[in-house]
């Protein structure tokens, strides 16, 4: 295998961005992948990275918010070492106001969907016996550092990450006691199709290989809460603090002042 120890691992949202990163980094001689994703083609060449690289892969072209679709992939890819729960939607960043139809599909996708994958592992992974650390399975909950702020740019985004990320924390106390944990995973800013419309700065952006390597090390060693990189998190927390009238107009002040700097540049 390779510098990991889990042999089998479940993905989803594997087709792009932070979810193949993720599947490429796992693959290993010995591995066993099950990818699931929406996108077939985007799949497909995420199965074709990892067998490269020597993993076995099975793929499911699934919608994370079917819940019993959802309960019949994950219970039949056992036994699982590994769930990693990233599917997720953004939806149009920075518009002047977030129609109904877009926030209860990011809500619906990055919640119901999250939630639609873990437990069905929890409950697969109840059935497992012990490893020699007194763990019988690892899931990871992919969030985002949006979760530590209300961001007026993205309400329904950063509503739902803030649920996944308090979520997961909060399972994680319950189901250690009986060798599952939970891992809630808050990357800053990566360079993926998700956030190539932000009208935001984008402070220490990482490719996805990175934000994948730093979640699996943060899996690796036990973490319950992995957040990176460390100055964007603590910048984050700040401005999260604020009071919400004083948050909101900085926000919105730096928003303006990122659009007149891009507009600057292409004008």
């Amino acid at each position: 295998m390779g510098r990991y120890n889990w042999r089998n691992v479940l993905i989803t949202g594997a087709a792009s961005g932070l979810g193949r990163a993720l599947a490429e980094a796992c693959a290993a001689p010995g591995v066993m992948l099950h990818l699931g994703d929406l996108d077939p083609a985007g799949l497909a060449e995420t199965e074709a990275l990892c067998i490269a690289r020597g993993a076995c892969v099975t793929t499911a072209v699934i919608d994370v918010c079917d819940a019993a679709s959802m309960t019949s992939w994950v219970q039949g890819s056992r036994p699982l070492d590994l769930v990693i729960a990233n599917a997720a939607v953004l939806g149009e960043i920075g518009a002047p106001f977030e129609c109904a139809e877009q926030a209860r599909r990011i809500l619906n996708t990055n919640v119901t969907g999250t939630i639609n994958t873990a437990l069905p592992a929890i409950a697969a992974m109840a059935e497992q016996p012990m490893d020699t650390d007194g763990v019988r399975g690892r899931i990871a909950v992919i969030s985002s550092i949006l979760a530590f702020v209300a961001a007026p740019m993205a309400p329904a985004y950063s509503a739902s990450k803030s649920a996944l990320q308090a979520w997961a924390e909060a399972m994680d106390g319950n189901e250690r006691a009986r060798g599952i944990r939970l891992h809630a995973v808050a990357p800053g800013y990566i360079r993926t199709r998700l956030s190539a419309g932000n009208t935001m700065p984008m402070p220490l952006i990482m490719r996805p290989a990175r934000a994948a390597r730093l979640t699996l090390e943060g899996i690796a060693a036990g973490r319950t809460r992995i957040s990176f990189p460390r100055r964007v998190h603590l910048g984050i927390r700040l401005v999260g603090a604020l009071p919400p009238d004083l948050r909101n107009a900085l926000i919105a002040r730096v928003q303006r002042w990122h659009l007149a700097r891009q507009r600057g540049r292409t004008g």
